[in-house]
């Protein structure tokens, strides 16, 4: 079925199915290592770019292909890159668009292991990173050199939800000749699609909303343009972050019910959201669904709905927050997002306990600072929880 000019829960149904021998109503796993081919000059064919056959499933797969054409295709991008976590995805960016003395210029705050690759990793090989507040435009043209070569924004920023405007950054980067990535994984395709805002490349930790169900763990990118998705997979294939057939099958079968979870999700984190900001014991809350977000009317043009991902402070700091998370039962005290369970954690302790507290708290990432989850529960029960929590602060 071709699905290019079919609506967004179509598209999540019936994107990158194929036909397959035997009518098959889902992508069938194809568990296999390597493929044969028909004769010599099929596989020479093949190797030579002329055939689109399989060869090796570290380069290709019939299912991982489906799972890639069905993001491509909910992100209205050239095509989908699949790897076998987030972090792969960045890996496998990083690694194609950054060369020694290259300069790259990245949200401060930031997924823990991103910034933490940057600076252990890349920093070894002469790649020089400044990680500012993507929030603020001026920041980013300030930062800028001559030899920046990427823009790299996670928005909502990972786990203060900071937003950038992607269009602005997007405009910056055409002007300096730079690649906007953007990291979409607080969003995913249903909320936000920065690749028609004007960014290059989108990626995705699809362990969070896109599978939604906790039990895989894997990435994805899509690019705008040919040539940069070319560049990307190179990288990807040579460095070995491709995904496996049965992680693919997993996410199709979960991101077709994407728009209800999100849906769901969000509606909860509305209800949470407000009764935080209500409590005498919550002295923040940052979610893009309320007023008092710093950029609420951003967040309200950029994104079709806030979401499900917030983060709050305690007053009480610190031990308050280790008392609330030490109290709480139907959360799970557990790093990742996205899933139909609610997720509570400590990013200072626990996702961010790798980035120096100096550089944590210049990216607002505070010692009080809770970063929740949103499940599918029934909103008063999360709030019940919360309640209990907070009461034995």
């Amino acid at each position: 079925m071709n699905t290019k000019n079919k609506g967004f829960d179509t598209k999540l149904i019936h994107a990158g199915a194929f036909d397959n021998e035997f009518g098959s109503a889902c992508v069938p796993i194809y568990q296999t290592s390597t493929f044969g081919f028909r004769n010599a000059q099929h596989g020479a064919d093949c190797f030579s770019g002329k055939s689109d056959g399989y060869i090796y499933s570290r380069i290709s797969n019939p299912t991982i292909r489906a799972f890639e054409n069905n993001i491509a295709e909910l992100e209205n991008g050239f095509d989908g890159i699949a790897t076998s976590s987030g972090m792969g995805a960045v890996s496998s960016v990083f690694m194609a668009l950054l060369g020694a003395g290259s300069h790259i210029v990245c949200s401060d705050a930031v997924y823990g292991p991103t910034r933490g690759i940057l600076e252990n990793d890349f920093s070894r090989f002469n790649v020089e990173a400044s990680f500012v507040n993507t929030s603020e435009t001026e920041n980013i043209l300030s930062a800028l050199k001559s030899n920046t070569k990427v823009l790299y924004i996670e928005t909502p920023a990972n786990p203060t939800m900071g937003i950038s405007d992607i269009e602005a950054c997007a405009k910056i980067a055409k002007e300096h000749n730079l690649i906007l990535v953007v990291d979409n994984t607080f969003c995913s395709p249903y909320l936000q699609n920065p690749l028609k805002l004007g960014a290059d490349v989108v990626l995705h930790s699809i362990t969070k909303f896109i599978n939604g169900h906790a039990d895989i763990v894997g990435g994805v990118i899509v690019t705008k343009g040919e040539d940069l998705y070319k560049k990307i997979r190179h990288s990807m294939v040579y460095m070995g972050c491709n995904m496996d057939p049965t992680q693919a099958f997993m996410v199709l079968r979960g991101v077709k019910t994407l728009s209800l979870r999100v849906e769901r999700a969000q509606e909860n984190a509305m209800k949470v959201a407000e009764f935080l900001q209500a409590h005498p014991k919550v002295a923040w809350v940052n979610y893009p669904g309320l007023k008092s977000h710093p950029q609420y009317e951003l967040a309200r043009r950029q994104m079709k709905g806030p979401g499900s991902m917030m983060s709050f402070g305690l007053i009480g700091g610190y031990e308050a927050g280790k008392k609330l998370m030490d109290n709480v039962h139907l959360a799970l005290l557990a790093v990742s997002l996205g899933g139909v369970e609610t997720l509570i954690q400590h990013p200072a302790s626990m996702t961010h306990a790798g980035v120096s507290k100096d550089n944590r708290l210049a990216a607002g990432i505070t010692d009080d600072l809770v970063r929740f989850s949103v499940g599918i529960e029934d909103a008063d029960d999360i709030i019940m929880d919360l309640e209990n929590g907070l009461n034995k602060i």
